[in-house]
């Protein structure tokens, strides 16, 4: 019996005997589409994954058939299928930070008068997993919906999800030289954006105005799971290029902490010290 290499069952690539190559290789197709490329051919496809064009076309096929992709203007291009999006919102549901956080968020919303969300990090980029939509007018101009992928090193979001890695690990995920500009305030380098991390994460929170997109500004803070690890973060977005003192003042950064330290316990989170205990569960309503 023969068999075609392209679709082998066994060892892969990478010398681990338990991957199915045509598997292996059809989620790695899917993972090439971003908001930043969400039209690709097969060629381009071919090359950047090192596979047969032969092979490509046919997992392209076998996925469009599958509602993963569909073709683009009737093209021989594709862009990703309904069927990511029922996966992603299996996905979500699935989540515990979904799941406890959501309240929390909505209370966040109500108590600030500001959009809320919660956001995780997925390698490079961030990812808005829950979202609390304001009722006041003006946030119909922030353009950020649950699935919104960022950035993570020109976001101060995504600067408090990568605060558990060392500076080796950062320049593994970021190798090359000069990181892309987004304003002025993004890191050029990894140095930069890991000293950004540090401050950041000592702090226990950001305030950032304009610093990914002008006109709009958050404050966000970390949500620890069981581990201590930084797991998401909750953030309130605010659809100006600053923030005023008088909101500063009303203890608009206290509240995204509190939100955010909430959702930590539920994840089991216990922190080893609090300097003002009492205020702290006080500030929980526990």
């Amino acid at each position: 019996m023969t068999r075609d290499n392209d679709e082998d069952v066994g060892l892969d690539s990478r010398g681990d005997p338990y991957l199915v190559p045509g598997l292996d290789r059809g989620l790695r197709i899917l993972m090439e589409f971003s908001p930043r490329e969400p039209v690709l051919g097969a060629p381009d496809l071919a090359r950047r994954l090192g596979i047969p064009r032969t092979t490509v076309f046919r997992l392209l096929q076998t996925l469009e058939s599958l509602g993963f992709l569909e073709r683009a203007d009737k093209d021989k291009s594709y862009r990703l299928g309904v069927a990511v999006l029922r996966l992603g919102f299996e996905y979500l549901s699935s989540l515990e930070l979904t799941d406890f956080g959501g309240p929390i968020i909505e209370r966040l919303r109500d108590e600030t008068g500001f959009t809320s969300h919660i956001v995780i990090r997925d390698g490079r980029d961030i990812v808005f997993v829950a979202k609390a939509q304001s009722y006041e007018s003006g946030f119909s101009s922030v353009r950020v919906h649950v699935g919104t992928r960022l950035p993570a090193h020109a976001t101060v979001h995504g600067r408090l999800l990568m605060s558990g890695l060392t500076f080796k690990e950062l320049k593994a995920l970021f190798p090359e030289s000069k990181l892309q500009q987004y304003t002025d305030r993004t890191p050029r380098t990894v140095t930069q954006l890991y000293k950004l991390i540090q401050e950041d994460i000592q702090r226990g929170f950001v305030v950032s105005e304009s610093s990914f997109e002008r006109g709009i500004s958050v404050v966000t803070a970390p949500v620890r799971d069981d581990a201590g690890q930084v797991t998401a973060v909750i953030t309130v977005t605010i659809p100006r290029a600053e923030i005023t003192a008088r909101e500063l003042a009303s203890g608009l950064v206290e509240k995204v902490r509190a939100a955010a330290d909430e959702l930590s316990l539920r994840l089991n989170y216990r922190p080893e010290s609090i300097s003002e205990p009492s205020r702290y569960l006080k500030s929980l309503g526990l």
